[in-house]
């Protein structure tokens, strides 16, 4: 199965998405990865006030349909995808029959945590759970009704573990390539990534989680809380 299919992740930010992108685009059968295709679409639609902006909007497609095509080509190979789903903001998902759609999620507690130091302005429409569930019942209710959850704490600490079966479900043959990859800057990497992705551009792999208190602010105390049990109905079906 491993020829022309489409892997589509839907992450919300800082739910270790870029790490998981290096691991497919390390492996011999992905021959297209498309960092955040919907990214450049979503600025010019919501005027959001971004870091980059306007690099990021001269960098890529900006109309919502020719996005949603591009996304649907299946070069030879495997082609992976790593959307974030706040970026989605048409309701219209039936574009995505024709993928393979998984979805990457993590506790809220740390996105928030992390996602406020890169950008403080955040709310809870920022941090893509509420647009991530939406996605999620689509999917389950017409394409596929058990679809693929990873949870980024399990990815972390068992890397193969998770991996595996990833591949397994999917019907890819397991590629120990998908647990390292060289530093720096990928030719995938979005126009931000030297804005975002700091950590990973120094990362060979994935590292075990390290237990560290996460002291919240009110205002992340309470996105978090409307976070949680989205995460937590997801979580109890993640691989």
């Amino acid at each position: 199965m491993s020829n022309n299919i489409i892997i589509s992740m839907w992450s919300g930010p800082r739910n270790l998405s870029t790490a998981l992108m290096r691991s497919f685009g390390n492996r011999s059968d992905v021959t297209n990865v498309l960092d955040e295709p919907f990214y450049a679409s979503y600025l010019v639609s919501t005027n959001k006030d971004h870091p980059m902006k306007k690099e990021v909007i001269q960098s890529q497609l900006t109309n919502i349909d020719d996005v949603k095509k591009n996304c649907q080509v299946a070069n030879k190979g495997v082609t992976y995808q790593k959307h974030m789903t706040h970026h989605i903001i048409d309701k219209d998902y039936s574009w995505m029959n024709e993928l393979i759609n998984c979805f990457l999620i993590r506790n809220p507690k740390m996105v928030v945590h992390s996602f406020m130091k890169s950008w403080n302005d955040g709310g809870f429409e920022d941090i893509g759970f509420q647009q991530q569930y939406d996605i999620y019942k689509y999917v389950q209710e017409n394409i596929n009704d058990k679809p693929i959850i990873i949870d980024a704490s399990k990815l972390r600490n068992d890397p193969k573990r998770v991996l595996s079966k990833f591949c397994e479900i999917v019907g890819l043959e397991w590629d120990e390539k998908m647990l390292s990859w060289s530093t720096g800057l990928k030719d995938y990497d979005g126009v931000w990534a030297k804005h975002w992705y700091p950590s990973v551009l120094n990362s060979t792999s994935f590292k075990p989680e390290s237990k560290k208190q996460i002291n919240l602010s009110d205002n992340e105390k309470t996105i978090v809380d409307r976070a949680m049990p989205i995460y937590e109905e997801l979580y109890k079906d993640s691989i």
